[in-house]
């Protein structure tokens, strides 16, 4: 069986790998994947090799791919998949026909994804209504929803004022509570009395990134119990009469107020495409200052969340930064906010950080490993690789080469299990433990959204964002699963990248290149996809035979 592309495509404007025209012509489209590609940096994570075999001739860019089930091998992992189309109300639970077992219904469009818990709830974060947002934010929320299995909503709470807004990602930890990404809008001139550079920031503010943990109280009530912010734990070499004072090199437990200029670059996007995005909260308001552009104020732009309650740490990824953090949750809200307490001894700094040595004053250009990641993960117990960190790396900036890969790396800690770095060098390992990409690496390629999870028999699921596009790949790479949420495609423009040979650019600064080349994307974007075994708690004594044929209906339900 042929199987068809899933297209692709930015509504940013960021520097990219080169490109020619030949790729211009394979890039339009999620190529069909038997055998793909997969990278292995040390033998201890397995002796296989792979050599796949030539692709099969690729369906025309123009041409439009089937929504729903495209690949169902044998040695996929069993199990239902949860998916919340980023322009739907609607979240589903899918088998692995691709039929839908189970539908929740919500009055508000995700912000940005839902999770099943153990006893059949659906915690999902959710959009507010346009006219109860004091600001927008890419990937905005600020209402948390939790429904039953059979679509109570027990749970409908709020969480915004005019300097707070969560954004992204949210999960519920062991004890009940729910943790969630928020940022917090710094006026520009508290910004450049922290030592921000001035005139750095476009418009009045900078978005800052925190996390809140909330205890619900009641149905639409909760209350913070936790807080961890990254204004808290800045450093900066740029005015030694401000506060944060100090070599960025000396503290890499800390952050560089002045690293790079935020979220990249400007989106060019026209006509039903920017009224998407902007629902999306990518873009600014038909009421902003910019309508359909993203400026440089997105200082942290973390975009997930992940807890370890073995070692009660929080593992998050912030794009503009391309790196993953760890921090300390067992501090105190007090704790979180200085550099002593905790579990660590070190509050809330720091614990580790991995994939842009840059950010630190540790490393060149040709250090960075990340570029725009998402969906930092932990591998579950039970699954191979446990306690290792799985990222989605969307390769937006890499350089020559503008493709996606899922990494899994390995943090280096001593036998108490504090983070290893060796003096004056960036923080290990040096290379991913294991990583995949497509062989025809432009193919799997998503600007933005995307995740990545470890399954119970080794294999990894990876949604390609953008795309709509779910994959489920074998340690060797092999394709096993694969599933589309949408035929449809719109067409946003993208920039190229600055030339192979460019000079390179100073730590911190963001090249920007300019004319638009339009682009194909789908139309029904995903954050993330999340497999579940037909053994977890959740499906007790539920009923999950087939509701409709397939998920092509999402197009017409949506």
């Amino acid at each position: 069986m042929r199987l068809p592309h899933c297209g692709f495509g930015d509504h940013r404007c960021v520097p990219v790998g080169f490109w020619g025209c030949v790729v211009l012509g394979l890039v339009l489209g999620c190529a069909p994947t038997e055998n793909s590609e997969f990278r292995l940096s040390e033998p201890k994570a397995s002796t296989l090799t792979n050599h796949p075999p030539p692709l099969p001739p690729t369906r025309p860019p123009s041409e439009p791919r089937p929504a729903g089930l495209l690949l169902n091998d044998p040695r996929a992992f069993h199990g239902y998949t949860l998916i919340a189309p980023l322009m739907s109300t609607k979240t589903y639970l899918i088998d692995m026909n691709g039929h839908i077992v189970h539908t929740w219904t919500s009055d508000a469009l995700p912000a940005m994804s839902a999770r099943l818990l153990p006893n059949g709830n659906l915690l999902r974060p959710c959009q507010l209504p346009e006219n109860e947002r004091h600001f927008t934010h890419s990937g905005g929320g600020g209402r948390i929803q939790e429904f039953t299995w059979d679509g109570e909503l027990v749970w409908d709470f709020r969480f915004h004022d005019a300097r707070h807004l969560p954004h992204h990602d949210a999960i519920k930890l062991p004890n009940g509570n729910v943790l969630l990404v928020i940022c917090e809008r710094i006026p520009v001139k508290e910004a450049e009395a922290a030592g921000r550079k001035p005139h750095s920031i476009d418009g009045e503010y900078l978005l800052v990134d925190a996390l809140v943990e909330i205890r619900p109280t009641g149905r639409t009530t909760g209350e913070v119990v936790w807080r961890w912010r990254v204004w808290d734990h800045l450093i900066q070499e740029f005015d030694p009469t401000k506060p944060n004072y100090g070599a960025v090199a000396d503290h890499p437990e800390r952050i560089d107020l002045n690293y790079g200029v935020g979220t990249n670059g400007v989106v060019v996007a026209k006509g039903a495409d920017v009224a998407k995005l902007q629902a999306l909260g990518y873009l600014g308001s038909k009421s902003s200052p910019a309508p359909g552009t993203l400026g440089n104020a997105d200082f942290t732009h973390i975009n997930s969340v992940a807890y370890n309650p073995e070692l009660d740490q929080i593992a998050i990824t912030g794009l503009t930064f391309s790196e993953i953090w760890i921090i300390d949750h067992s501090t105190t809200i007090g704790e979180a906010a200085s550099s002593s307490g905790g579990q660590s001894g070190h509050g809330g700094d720091l614990l580790y950080r991995w994939g842009n040595p840059r950010a630190y004053r540790h490393g060149t250009n040709a250090d960075q490993q990340l570029f725009g990641p998402h969906d930092v993960q932990w591998i579950a117990k039970g699954s191979p690789g446990h306690g290792n960190l799985l990222v989605f790396n969307n390769g937006v900036g890499r350089p020559r080469e503008m493709y996606s890969s899922v990494e899994e790396i390995q943090p280096p800690r001593d036998a108490t299990g504090r983070y290893q770095r060796p003096p004056h060098r960036p923080f290990g390992p040096a290379k991913p433990l294991w990583s995949y990409h497509n062989p025809v690496k432009p193919t799997f390629f998503s600007p933005t959204f995307s995740g990545a999870q470890r399954l119970p028999n080794g294999n990894t699921l990876a949604c390609v964002g953008m795309a709509g596009c779910i994959h489920e790949v074998t340690p060797q790479g092999n394709e096993v699963w694969k599933f589309s949420l949408s035929h449809r495609q719109n067409e946003l423009p993208m920039l190229p990248p600055p030339p192979v040979n460019a000079p390179p650019l100073p730590p911190g600064v963001p090249g920007m290149p300019a004319p638009a080349t339009p682009m194909l994307v789908p139309g029904e974007p995903l954050f993330r996809a999340l497999r579940y075994a037909p053994d977890y708690p959740a499906f007790i004594d539920k009923d999950l035979s087939p509701k409709d044929n397939s998920m092509a209906m999402v197009d017409a339900e949506g």
